[in-house]
């Protein structure tokens, strides 16, 4: 018995591979600083866990509705209307197991075999999976360091044509950091408002900036209803294991959603989703304490990375990631990458591991404390210097 081909055209992610292989060589007695995951190191809020425990104890244990509780769709419409400025009802969110899923139902309901999708790179691996797996086509934009790690406008304008059926957008991105400016934003919307496509904008680090916050494409002019958020708990609440996430997208979409989440997934979690709505309208002092403390270990680990040789890193707007430039070492990215967990006992993940454009590049995350962050730099300063 053969698998189906199109298992040939799904990736995998790169970073649990590195962590299988960073545990190994722990089991062995081997040391290694974890800067692989993007995952943050920080507890899930108290009042969130404590929802849990009551939803559970008060038997919040069955079935629910396949689009998810009204209560915590009506939270997740009032925080999308408040964060980004626009007015959203309850019936265009769809609640799913994770943010993942508002990559795959969406496109599984809307791609056809040939359609194109443009998409970031580097870039999240899922979205490339996702597309070639449904058998359209991945097309990638190369982001521009120079530009902030933001599309190059005529590039992208260039790559738009009637087979365009998709836009993936990613800001704060992963893996750069980077934030896509709104100037930039307005150009694109510009370039897509009045063709046959819909714009996914992958918004799961929206919280965590440090600077002005990112503006959203679906707040800019005629471009809610072309327009799919995706954002979730995992990142924002340190929610990752709980697997829950949310989309807002247009109703008609919505429902086609619900047609495979029923068919997949029959519905999320119930006692999660009370969980998540106690985090989107309980106290939010530990969202900001977190990411006043990544600001702290971007500073510092980034400041650090720079005066290591060969090595050129600006510092991210968003998210928990360094994706420093390598060229200078004249080491390609997978074998640094390899370099580094072997011999300094450093576990990052190579750049092109996220595309082809990422070529160059290291990702580092640093959801991880500052100590362990000061001894990475050090072991990989020794490394360096050996070399």
């Amino acid at each position: 018995m053969k698998l189906a081909a199109r298992m040939d055209r799904i990736l995998i992610e790169t970073a649990f591979e590195v962590l299988v292989k960073a545990r190994a060589l722990e089991a062995q007695g081997r040391s290694v600083v974890h800067l692989e995951i993007g995952e943050p190191d920080f507890a899930t809020p108290r009042h969130v866990i404590q929802a849990a425990k009551d939803a559970l104890d008060g038997g919040w244990t069955h079935y629910g509705p396949t689009q998810g509780y009204p209560e915590l769709r009506q939270a997740v419409a009032d925080h999308i209307s408040t964060s980004r400025g626009i007015q959203v009802g309850a019936e265009r969110v769809s609640i799913v197991p994770g943010g993942k899923p508002i990559l795959f139902f969406p496109m599984m309901a809307l791609l056809e075999e040939g359609d194109e999708v443009i998409y970031p790179n580097p870039g999240f691996p899922i979205y490339e999976s996702m597309i070639g797996f449904l058998g359209a086509k991945p097309v990638p934009v190369p982001l521009v360091e120079k530009r902030g790690f933001s599309f190059d406008l005529d590039v992208f304008r260039s790559l738009l044509n009637d087979r365009t059926k998709m836009v993936i957008l990613n800001s704060p991105q992963n893996p750069t950091g980077g934030l896509i400016p709104g100037e930039d934003l307005t150009a694109i919307a510009d370039m897509v408002r009045e063709r046959d496509l819909l714009v996914l904008s992958d918004e799961i680090y929206s919280r965590i900036h440090y600077d002005d916050p990112p503006v959203s494409i679906a707040s800019l002019p005629g471009m809610l209803d072309k327009t799919i958020i995706l954002d979730g708990f995992s990142k924002t609440y340190a929610m990752t294991g709980w697997r829950l996430g949310y989309g807002v997208m247009p109703a008609w979409l919505v429902d086609a959603v619900s047609k495979l989440m029923v068919n997949s997934n029959s519905c999320t979690a119930s006692f999660t989703q009370r969980a998540g709505l106690a985090a989107l309208t309980g106290p939010q002092t530990e969202v900001e304490a977190m990411v006043a403390e990544f600001r702290r270990r971007r500073d510092a680990f980034c400041d650090g990375l720079n005066k290591l040789p060969g090595f050129r890193c600006a510092r991210p707007s968003g998210a928990f990631y360094a994706f420093p430039n390598i060229q200078g070492t004249g080491i390609s990215s997978k074998d640094l990458a390899e370099a580094l967990l072997q011999e300094a006992g450093v576990a990052c993940l190579n750049g092109a591991s996220f595309g082809a454009y990422g070529e160059g590049y290291l990702r580092f995350s640093y959801a991880n404390s500052l100590e362990n962050l000061m001894e990475a730099l050090g072991r990989m300063r020794k490394f360096l210097e050996k070399r």
